[in-house]
């Protein structure tokens, strides 16, 4: 079992930056891929990024390509999701996620964190 806690949100200009932590207990997160995904107001919830065990692969969704970068420190148990130019639409709150696979669907991972709220005025 392991626990996922997001840190990082906040507000912050259209145009400026983040980063976000998902860091773990109860178990270590070198044996997971772990995921971001985020929800705003009314809408479904959305694939972000995600990255294997090793770190070796990552996905991103095409709406972050370029922007967004998700890394991982296995040493201290901890993902990462850079983000840049940030625009109003990323307005959501973002979820860590971890799982056996590299997957883009929420049923690919089995462990959730409680979610950092994003905003990004205009």
């Amino acid at each position: 079992q392991v626990q996922l806690v997001e840190s990082g949100g906040g507000l912050v200009q259209a145009g400026g930056s983040l980063r976000l932590s998902c860091a773990a207990s109860g178990g270590t997160l070198s044996v997971y891929a772990v995921c971001w995904f985020r929800q705003s107001p009314g809408k479904e919830r959305e694939f972000v990024a995600a990255i294997s065990w090793s770190g070796s692969f990552t996905k991103l969704a095409d709406s972050v390509k370029g922007r967004f970068t998700i890394s991982r420190d296995n040493a201290k148990n901890t993902v990462f999701l850079q983000m840049n130019s940030l625009k109003p639409e990323d307005t959501a709150v973002y979820y860590c996620a971890a799982g056996t696979v590299v997957g883009t669907r929420l049923d690919d991972y089995r462990y959730w964190g409680q979610g950092t709220q994003v905003t990004a005025s205009s």
